[in-house]
């Protein structure tokens, strides 16, 4: 996990250098200081020496300088190299998660996922530059402080060193207390972000059955379960404080006490009690210090395993090393597929499916909720890989292809309708980022769009609110469409994607597609009958299978379940779901 996470230092190696030297030159100079501080009583003060004070004063001076300038480099160092860790963290996570697939995004959720990127980036750059700076300065101002109290007078430094034991075994046992709860804390922080990922995505929703307390509910409920875990993991880590606190007021008592009877006796100088008193507070601080960097470590370990997590993660689909680089045509076959979204699932999703599509022939798919059609599709641009059996592509298995030559020539409009905030242009030209205007066009009169967008005040320089929001549902398929037509694909996939559509608009749309683009074989998923009667053949699932496949006539006379479709949806009205609910 260590390796995995520091290999994002990468270019700020040499700040993450600098700053622990110059945290450590910082606190040499303030070592130095209560000894001179000590020099300028004894030898100045006491003896009167005028002289003696101000060259004293002077080193002193020149002394809080360098540890100003020191501590000044190493805290700029220090937040370069941790806010640049930071940016790699983020930069590695989203780069990775660009080449999983489906599968891979399917074992982390949405909201699981967002808070890698920032919660736990933020953790870890945090902690990363506390290592840096409190970690470095810590021990060092530790140890240097010890040694010089015991150069001045090895008995009473003996305090310091049974405070450093007591403080220490106390600060290890909060720790470790603290641990599990830090931990615990991050994984409610995913039901909190998906709580308000919902509830924003689906505003429209809450607000039309007035669910705005229900859901104000839930996310106090989610919020409540956060509170409760830093509660539980921050009353063990206070307890930090009123520790340090007794020991060091002990520690001045002590010292004040046994370093007056020695001042009494000549054992100790007034300048060396001072000195004391002052590494004191030098020692006591730097375990404060360090106590703080193990609540930081500790928090930011969980954060760490998380960010790893997806770091590491290795996408289940790769291409192989002599891809082929071009599609021949748009044939499909399915050669005795099985497949599961899950490996090692005795119950596929698809179960021995046989299939052979000729290039530009329109194929309509019918089926009920849960029947598999999306998953079928989804085999064809390998967005999932086949468990069993294997799908070819012009003649070529899809596993035999460069992941990006074969999905431009498979282009898919998904069932649930995307789109991004930017102009309907720049939207269109995810489909084909060269595209010219009037190509674009062309693409938005075959999926019959250019009929609102000509009555928008700016057309195709309107626009689109974030997830298409100032545009109806019947309006964003219908420009999901057009964008995928732009990559002029060999196969054209609409997964139920006319069902806002109008049955006339649907009705132009397949028109279109018949007369423009002939060669392009169309893949039609739908709920209507309507939509696919006048396809060349028509594929009937049933719990992951093939039921029947023809035209619609053949179907007609063969098929029963889609002649119950039909009579139901001809007589009745009503869809495919409605028909088998009522058999």
């Amino acid at each position: 996990m260590l390796k995995t996470i520091l290999a994002q230092v990468k270019e700020f190696k040499k700040a993450s250098i600098l700053t622990p030297i110059f945290m450590i030159l910082e606190v040499l100079f303030e070592m130095l200081i209560p000894l001179v501080m000590a020099s300028i009583i004894d030898k100045g003060v006491e003896a009167g020496n005028i002289r003696h004070i101000l060259l004293m004063g002077g080193v002193m001076f020149l002394m809080a300088v360098g540890a100003l300038t020191t501590g000044i480099l190493g805290g700029k160092y220090g937040a370069l190299a941790s806010t640049g860790f930071a940016r790699n963290l983020r930069k590695a996570m989203y780069t990775n998660i660009q080449t999983f697939s489906f599968s891979n995004i399917d074992k982390f959720s949405t909201a699981g996922l967002i808070t890698r990127l920032t919660t736990d980036v933020t953790n870890l750059q945090n902690a990363y530059q506390m290592i840096l700076r409190m970690f470095t300065r810590a021990p060092v101002s530790l140890v240097c402080a010890m040694i010089m109290a015991f150069i001045i007078n090895a008995r009473l430094a003996t305090i310091y060193l049974i405070a450093v034991i007591f403080l220490g075994t106390i600060i290890v046992l909060i720790m470790r207390k603290a641990t599990g709860y830090f931990r615990a804390v991050f994984e409610k922080y995913d039901d909190l972000n998906a709580s308000v990922q919902e509830n924003i995505g689906a505003i429209r929703v809450v607000k039309a059955f007035v669910r705005e307390d229900y859901e104000t509910t839930k996310f106090q409920k989610a919020c409540g379960k956060v509170y409760e875990m830093f509660i539980k993991a921050e009353s063990m880590v206070i307890m930090n404080m009123p520790v340090m606190q007794f020991t060091v007021y002990a520690c001045i008592l002590g010292i004040s006490w046994l370093g007056a009877k020695m001042i009494v006796s000549s054992g100790l100088t007034t300048g060396e009690l001072m000195s004391l008193l002052a590494y004191c507070m030098n020692i006591l601080s730097s375990l404060m210090m360090l106590s703080m960097v193990f609540v930081m470590i500790t928090m930011s370990s969980a954060s760490a395993e998380r960010i790893a997590e997806v770091l590491n993660e290795t996408p289940d689909i790769q291409d192989p090393e002599n891809p082929v680089m071009e599609v021949a045509d748009g044939s499909i076959v399915f050669d005795h597929v099985d497949f599961s979204y899950k490996k090692g699932n005795s119950e596929p999703v698809l179960k021995d499916i046989c299939l052979s599509i000729r290039s530009g022939e329109t194929i309509g798919i019918l089926g009920g909720t849960g029947s598999a059609k999306s998953s079928l599709v989804n085999l064809i641009s390998r967005l999932y890989d086949v468990t069993e059996g294997s799908v070819l592509v012009g003649g070529v298995d899809v596993r035999k292809y460069q992941k990006e030559a074969l999905r431009n020539q498979v282009s898919v409009v998904l069932q649930k309708n995307v789109l991004f905030s930017g102009t309907i242009l720049e939207n269109l030209r995810w489909g084909d980022e060269n595209a010219t205007d009037e190509e674009c066009k062309r693409a938005c009169r075959l999926a019959c769009a250019d009929e609102f967008i000509e009555k928008m005040p700016e057309q195709y320089n309107t626009y689109i609110e974030q997830g298409g929001s100032n545009v109806s549902g019947g309006q964003k398929q219908r420009l999901c469409i057009a964008r995928a037509l732009l990559k002029k694909p060999k196969i054209l996939i609409l997964d139920d994607s006319t069902s806002a559509v109008d049955t006339a608009t649907d009705a132009r749309i397949r028109k279109a597609f018949a007369e423009e683009i002939p060669d392009t074989t169309k893949l039609i998923i739908a709920q209507r009958i309507s939509s696919i009667q006048n396809a060349d053949r028509i594929i009937v699932m049933e719990n992951g299978k093939v039921n029947g496949f023809g035209t619609h006539e053949e179907l007609l006379i063969s098929n029963a379940i889609y002649q119950d479709v039909y009579e139901s949806q001809t007589n009745g009205g009503g869809d495919f779901d409605e028909m088998k609910g009522g058999m």
